[in-house]
């Protein structure tokens, strides 16, 4: 983290909606960024491309889903079994946030609930796994938090799984640091997989009903070489987008925070991306 971070004093400014007209003249050709932080990085390298912004502690909403699936992979087995919680349902219900539809009672894998997790952003499926691999969400938060700081996210506090707003307050995070996290888990064969599936669904069986789950991240739809990674989205947060591409063994990973507008995220992100590509085969 140290060297990337040393990397950064040596680039261009990015250019941002609102930035000073004091930008050095090499930035002129960035994309134009309205959010309020984003962060690119050459995940191959370690080469930062694109920063604005990208310290400052804000909501990260459902990004926060990324860290989710990364800690129960580091604890869990794929073929795991889960079963569903009447707890898990009422807590997406009653806190407003998208769900899985999954069904109380239904026992599914761990690799089968990381697509609810991941695509449709199931509250319910964060908190089934959190519940399990804890265990207690109180102790999977705790864990959460330490594989945080084991990363050298160092401006980042989890206060659940799923990145819902808080009665005692949200968690934080910053574009840099969610960045670092989304390489770290791109590493992981199951999540690259999960993140960059646009649809996935399960034929009822003895264990649970049929489930259909469509990928919330259309920059799987208009990048070709896009893998992922996570959206999200409350009030307080705006629209966020942690974004990833892959291209001849390269592999460019950004973060978008706090975009007013939930189209505009992907264009920008792609455009992000198409930039960074250009830039480091010039």
């Amino acid at each position: 983290m140290a060297g990337i971070v040393a990397l950064v004093t040596g680039l261009a400014a990015p250019a941002h909606a609102s930035a000073s007209p004091l930008l050095p003249v090499t930035a002129v050709d960035a994309p134009t960024v309205y959010g309020r932080a984003a962060y690119l990085l050459d995940a191959s390298s370690g080469e930062v491309l694109f920063e604005d912004n990208s310290a400052e502690r804000m909501p990260i909403a459902s990004l926060t889903k990324t860290m989710t699936a990364y800690v129960v992979l580091k604890t869990a087995k794929p073929t795991d079994v889960v079963e569903i919680a009447p707890a898990d349902v009422t807590y997406a219900e009653d806190g407003g946030g998208t769900t899985a539809d999954l069904r109380a009672g239904d026992r599914l894998t761990v690799d089968e609930l990381l697509y609810g997790l991941m695509l449709p952003s199931g509250a319910d499926a964060a908190h089934a796994l959190a519940r399990t691999y804890g265990p207690g969400v109180g102790g999977f938060v705790a864990k959460m938090n330490a594989t945080a700081r084991g990363l050298g996210m160092t401006d980042t506090r989890y206060v659940n799984a799923d990145g819902l707003p808080m009665p005692g307050g949200d968690g934080y995070s910053t574009a840099r640091d969610q960045a670092l996290l989304a390489a770290k888990a791109l590493e992981l064969p199951l999540i690259k997989e999960t993140a960059g599936t646009r649809y996935h669904s399960l034929d009822a069986n003895g264990e649970h009903r049929s489930y259909s789950w469509r990928n919330t991240n259309r920059l799987l739809r208009t990048a070709p070489d896009a893998i992922g990674l996570k959206t999200g989205f409350t009030r307080a947060a705006g629209f966020c987008l942690a974004f990833a591409s892959e291209q001849d063994g390269r592999r460019l990973v950004g973060v978008l925070l706090g975009e007013s507008d939930s189209s505009r995220r992907f264009a920008t992100a792609e455009e992000l991306l198409t930039w960074g590509a250009s830039r480091q085969s010039a």
